[in-house]
């Protein structure tokens, strides 16, 4: 028994005197503390779209590879997920097919036709296929702003998938709500692209966009705005290769920048396209933006770059952090947005404590009124239930919740039912004549079964609770758990060594109870 109290009492100090443990807290929900919650929606067309480029290149590829000869068909009725050939040879339409079938198997024949002597075939991506997609990319946003939060530094965020295309997101505690939704928000798409230096951007403002090539802008405003760049649309490296960023400080300038590393096969790629293009100017884009537009000097081996963009310090890190945590598979957009006050945390709590306490010297009172001293001995139990039940939400890093509070008010009284359970059986023992000694063990022993069946059931209802419940019902089903555990230590352990100690060991020949 001491072996529980004593590290109970370590991790429960904390709480109330952070300075004298190193332990942490108990953490304190969305409702307790304050902190902002939000709702996301994943475009998850845009994760169809993207994939349908993917294939779009490798089916390119795969035609030139079989020599067979097309041209890519866009117009209007060409739908998102849709991708449209015009065979310049009637004869390869079965070429065609057969490397649909064999290589591409994500891709499904939709139509062909005729039209002055060539064929024009439409292939899309198959239903499953599209529908797995979306699904895909709305759980690997899920971990990737997961990651992202972890080391933005919250405690205790609840982060979960509702629906098909959304995600709700708790985080107690955040302050800074503007940087908190920019780097939750950020799609992080690291592109590095070649400058096209063929071709005037004014003369692209204009209109005239040269095929292959596009308009991007700076990521800095300037005195007229920012700076247009034409770019080659084809993407030579992506963050996908990327395995750190950090964020370091240019001696020379004295400004932060973030350093880069790729993986293996990044740094392979890296250095053959930098080799590849000496004295041309790459552009280093994220989310659209050019950050960067340097001259290759010279080949470049070992898969290290940098992004410059003068960064204040937190604006570094932040792009350091969605960096390493990857890129979101699709844009995702903020349509319910709540910030909770800790004010309004300040009187969840005291409201909730407000009612366990009343509640609780309601309970100590009946118990001491109709047990006597064996009542104390309950409600000594009582609390050390509570104080066990603290503990383990300090020790397993769990966070309490306005309905966390309900739980424990539920296992006081879960507790309470225990103890009145097993002195009744021992008022029917001492009825039935026996001595006290005799009475005590044998109410216990057979109170065991009844209170344990009671609790294992509570307990497994529990379980399915943080199971499949939301962020209140979790709330309640921890402290639940941890009370139910707690109460069956508390009933058959401590109060029974507390009585056997009292009566059983001096061979007491009468019992306040």
């Amino acid at each position: 028994m001491i072996a529980v109290i004593i590290p109970a009492v370590v991790y429960v100090i904390p709480t109330f005197i952070p300075s004298m443990w190193p332990h942490k807290q108990i953490n304190l929900g969305l409702d307790l503390q304050g902190g902002m919650h939000l709702a996301l929606e994943v475009q998850t067309q845009k994760a169809v779209e993207s994939t349908v480029e993917r294939l779009r290149n490798d089916l390119r590829g795969s035609l030139r590879s079989e020599r067979i000869r097309s041209v890519e068909v866009t117009d209007t009725d060409v739908g998102a997920s849709e991708l449209a050939f015009r065979l310049i040879d009637p004869e390869d339409l079965p070429g065609f097919k057969r490397l649909v079938d064999d290589e591409h198997d994500e891709l499904t024949l939709l139509s062909e036709r005729e039209k002055d002597g060539e064929v024009i075939v439409r292939v899309g991506l198959a239903e499953d296929v599209s529908k797995e997609v979306q699904r895909q990319a709305v759980r690997q946003a899920l971990e990737t702003i997961r990651n992202r939060i972890d080391e933005f530094g919250v405690s205790e965020p609840d982060i979960r998938i509702e629906g098909d295309r959304r995600i709700q997101i708790q985080l107690p505690g955040i302050t800074d709500t503007d940087r908190a939704k920019e780097l939750i928000g950020r799609t992080a798409m690291l592109e590095f692209k070649l400058l096209d230096e063929a071709h005037s951007p004014s003369r692209a403002l204009e209109g005239d966009v040269p095929a292959g090539s596009e308009i991007l802008y700076g990521n800095k405003e300037g005195d007229e705005g920012r700076e247009p760049f034409l770019v080659q649309k084809r993407t030579l490296l992506t963050g996908a290769y990327l395995d750190n960023a950090r964020v370091q400080i240019d001696q020379q300038y004295n400004e932060p920048y973030v350093s880069i590393d790729f993986n293996r096969q990044g740094a392979r790629i890296f250095e053959q396209v930098t080799g590849d293009n000496v004295k041309r100017r790459l552009a280093i884009v994220l989310d659209n933006r050019v950050y960067s537009a340097p001259v290759i000097q010279e080949r470049i081996p070992g898969g290290t770059a940098r992004v410059t963009g003068n960064f204040s310090i937190q604006e570094a890190r932040d792009l350091a952090i969605v960096l390493r945590a990857g890129a979101l598979p699709a844009p995702v957009e903020i349509i319910e947005e709540r910030t909770v006050g800790p004010s309004l945390g300040q009187d969840s709590i005291r409201q909730g404590l407000l009612s366990m306490v009343v509640g609780s010297l309601l309970v100590l009172v009946f118990m001491v009124l109709y047990y006597q001293f064996a009542g104390v001995v309950a409600n000594l139990a009582l609390v050390l239930n509570i104080l066990l039940i603290a503990a383990g939400l300090a020790a397993f890093q769990a966070t309490l919740t306005l309905p966390g509070i309900a739980g424990i008010i539920l296992t006081i009284g879960i507790a309470v039912d225990a103890n009145v359970i097993i002195f009744e059986r021992i008022r029917e023992e001492l009825r039935r004549g026996r001595k006290v000694a005799s009475a005590i063990t044998s109410g216990f022993d057979r109170a065991t079964l009844t209170i344990m069946d009671a609790n294992v059931t509570t307990l497994i209802a529990a379980i399915v609770l943080f199971q499949f419940g939301s962020g209140p019902v979790r709330g309640f089903a921890v402290t639940l758990s941890l009370g139910v555990v707690a109460s069956m230590f508390t009933s058959l352990i401590v109060c029974r060594q507390v009585l056997d100690l009292l009566y059983v060991s001096r061979r007491m020949k009468t019992i306040s109870i």
